[in-house]
């Protein structure tokens, strides 16, 4: 799966021990956020939803900064 680099930024934030807990944390910061944040991690969402679990485990997320 491509992610943007903010994308994966975003996933590094939320990232736990699996796909779905990682997707959850995500999707319970929704409200807190304005509306660009909030359509970068709908994306990202969609997408980790269509990753299995073994292909997020097998994934490397880095935090890439400025």
């Amino acid at each position: 799966m491509n992610f943007s680099v903010e994308e994966e930024n975003l996933i590094c934030m939320y990232h736990t021990s699996d796909r779905r807990r990682t997707m959850a944390r995500m999707m319970a910061a929704l409200p807190d956020m304005d509306t660009e944040m909030r359509r970068l991690a709908n994306s990202a969402i969609a997408k980790l939803e269509h990753m299995t679990d073994a292909d997020f485990d097998g994934q490397r997320f880095d935090f890439t900064g400025e």
